[in-house]
């Protein structure tokens, strides 16, 4: 097997042509066989039918026949850690994960040490992310040192470079202060990703409420803890009209709501992540610290309201909320672990078995993974249209393999899923016309 490299970005040319895959791309309603020319940088061409002319000089001429080609994958929820808790990730680990699994963008999260709620963090991450092996978008804090007192300065860090605004890690209680942090936010379009968590409901609970929780005696977290707080955005989005997203949906009554928002018309977006449609608290089995999460893991009627929020349209992304933590941290009695498991390496798999399940097609992956998280966050990115940054992934929906601890790029390993076998993997990531990834012949 060759080996698989990644990294910072590697030069391979001036222009390279891609022959023979299956190209989806949503945006330009593509999904057919098809060459892609990729010249400084940029997608310069798509040949449905095939290329016909003698190739530019210097060409890198790819044969990935069997293969998908796609708008590269943006993972809209990762924490990335720098600055402040290096030891558990920094950029250029976390971006490169992210390239392994096929993302070529990120968006990381402001719970960093100190919190991204200024200028000034927001310059430094940016600093940190030059040479990265996927973009970084840097997401601000909605309240100063997200503690839900007082509203950031957004046009400060807007200016900065920040693409939105959460207090992701800790929910917005204060209800006015949420009012006026989606007014204030829509004055610099910048979009508001709730945590949507009522914490009177979940203060001391370890995983979701139910007969696990019972039988392991913990004390549980109830899906209304979610509902309760989904309501009140959806109520304050309604009011303003003013988008929200809401991050990490993990319960039936959430998606009832969203689905039901949309309906009327709200202004709302949606996320889950593959945890939720994959896992149920089962997986906490005897007390396993790698199936610790907030929102915790769900019942197996939840999983299945993921699934069809997913099917239906009412969920709009896939993102893995990327949480890397170190033993010293995961390593405890259950109720005193960290929260949060890695993804960035396991999205796409385990998403590519929903499309097995015929649960959504290749081409609602590719929306899920790629086209709505860049037009939630208003980037670049989810489209091959000619004349586009050539950020794109190639994916290998027949290639079988073991996620292995050796196999991980993150600094971390609290993952559930290390030991299971997957079939479908990015097998190149490609980040303005350079590749990041590769894991071709």
């Amino acid at each position: 097997m060759p080996r698989a490299k990644t990294g910072a970005k590697t030069q391979t040319g001036a222009a390279m042509l891609l022959r023979n895959g299956r190209v989806i791309d949503p945006l330009n309603q593509l999904d057919a066989h098809a060459d892609v020319l990729v010249r400084d940088g940029r997608i310069e061409e798509i040949f449905v039918g095939g290329f016909k002319r003698r190739p530019p000089t210097h060409c890198l001429d790819l044969d990935v026949s069997g293969l998908w080609v796609v708008p590269g994958l943006i993972d809209m929820h990762v924490h990335l850690r720098e600055p402040g808790q290096e030891y558990k990730e920094d950029i250029a680990s976390g971006t490169r994960a992210a390239a392994a699994g096929g993302f070529t963008a990120v968006a990381c999260m402001p719970n960093t040490s100190p919190v991204n709620d200024c200028r000034a963090v927001t310059t430094q991450i940016l600093a940190a992310a030059v040479g990265a092996a996927a973009r970084v978008y840097p997401v601000g804090c909605i309240s100063k040192g997200s503690r839900g007192e007082e509203l950031a300065e957004y046009g400060e860090m807007r200016a900065a470079g920040v693409v939105a605004l959460s207090d992701d890690g800790q929910p917005v209680v204060n209800s006015q202060l949420f009012r006026r942090a989606l007014e204030y936010a829509g004055n610099f379009d910048l979009p508001v990703i709730s945590h949507a968590e009522e914490p009177s409901l979940s203060k001391g609970g370890a995983m979701n409420e139910g007969l696990m929780a019972i039988r392991l005696g913990l004390r549980g977290i109830p899906t209304a803890a979610e509902s309760v707080a989904v309501y009140r955005d959806l109520a304050l989005a309604g009011l303003t009209g003013r988008p929200v997203h809401i991050a990490h949906v993990s319960t039936g009554e959430a998606i009832s709501l969203i689905r039901r928002a949309k309906a009327l018309g709200q202004p709302v977006t949606a996320e889950t992540a593959p945890h939720y449609f994959t896992l149920t608290d089962q997986a906490v089995g005897n007390y396993d610290t790698n199936a610790k999460m907030n929102p915790p893991l769900r019942s197996e009627q939840d999983r299945q309201a993921v699934l069809a929020g997913l099917a239906d349209g009412t969920l709009d992304a896939i993102a893995t909320d990327h949480a890397p933590h170190s033993s010293l941290e995961k390593e405890l009695e259950f109720d005193q672990a960290a929260n949060g498991i890695i993804g960035l390496q396991t999205a796409l798999p385990l998403t590519m078995e929903l499309v097995r399940q015929g649960v959504i097609s290749p081409t609602r992956l590719v929306e899920l993974l790629a086209v709505n998280p860049a037009r939630i966050l208003r980037v670049v990115g989810g489209s091959l249209a000619p004349g586009r940054p050539a950020d794109l992934t190639v994916i290998n929906p027949e290639k079988t393999f073991v996620f292995s601890a050796d196999s991980i790029l993150s600094k971390s390993r609290n993952s559930p899923f290390i030991g299971r076998t997957f079939t479908g993997k990015a097998v190149m990531t490609m980040l303005g016309g350079e590749i990041t990834y590769r894991d071709l012949p």
